[in-house]
């Protein structure tokens, strides 16, 4: 048996680190004696995230991922021992709406590609040199079942996701030799404030999408990121698409005249 990778020497960037599954991942890594840049757009979140996990264990940093000069410029500025970073975990992603595809708002449509595609290439473009460089390390992804199956009201989210998954499928050709593992998560249904982000803060539309149902949890998905991580450096999973037992694909949308 191949030895599993120590996470206490794991040292995890993450973006979208004030809620759901960022958050939830920064809490396993330090629960395993990693160490976690937290990283998002709610100072207060990522203040009270630091003082849970303990300013030793998670540095964090307020920022908008779609900025790409200040994304630069935070990166350059972490400190000793933050910046030995040997995993990324670009999760910082949103969906915006439900409308069809001709009534949509244009402005939610921008921010979805700026966010879950900009704001994702940038992030992994500009921390991978410094992987190289210290040896080697780990991409992770947040993708969606959406990629392979889209819904309706869901044309642009679907599209990025999709993105999200050929680009992660890509980059693992490009660090070839590198050591460098890439890895796109996948998740279903999962009970986070995704759905509350998605209807604008409306709570009885975001909980109507829950209910009679046992949808999955942040916790789920960072144990599952914590997993690939964790496997012996020579296994390189590629994809983990996740589902709550309470949901399956389909039925196809059909529509009927009659």
């Amino acid at each position: 048996m191949y030895p599993l990778l120590d996470p206490s020497r794991f040292v995890v960037f993450i973006t979208g680190a004030t809620s759901g599954f960022g958050a939830a991942a920064a809490r396993r890594y330090v629960a395993a004696g990693g160490k976690v840049i937290a990283t998002g757009r709610r100072e207060e979140r990522l203040l009270a995230l630091q003082e849970e996990l303990g300013a030793d264990n998670c540095h964090v940093i307020t920022l908008d991922v779609r900025d790409r000069v200040a994304l630069k410029k935070a990166i350059e500025s972490i400190p000793a021992p933050f910046d030995a970073i040997n995993i990324v975990l670009a999760n910082a992603g949103l969906a915006l709406g439900l409308q069809p595809a001709a009534e949509t708002d244009l402005d939610d449509w921008q921010t979805m590609i700026d966010t879950n595609v900009s704001g994702l290439v940038y992030t992994v473009r500009l921390l991978l040199p410094g992987m190289i460089a210290r040896g080697g390390g780990h991409v992770v992804t947040l993708g969606s079942v959406a990629g392979d199956f889209a819904y309706p009201g869901a044309s642009v989210y679907a599209a990025t996701k999709a993105f999200v998954k050929h680009f992660a499928l890509a980059i693992r050709s490009d660090l070839q030799g590198k050591n460098v593992r890439v890895t796109n998560i996948e998740p279903g249904l999962t009970e986070t404030e995704f759905s509350l982000v998605r209807f604008k803060g409306d709570e009885s539309k975001a909980d109507n999408v829950y209910a009679g149902t046992t949808p999955m949890n942040a916790e789920d998905i960072a144990e599952s990121i914590f997993w690939a991580t964790s496997l012996p450096a020579h296994v390189n999973i590629n994809r983990i698409q996740m589902m709550a037992t309470t949901q399956a694909i389909g039925p196809f949308d059909i529509y009927r005249d009659k």
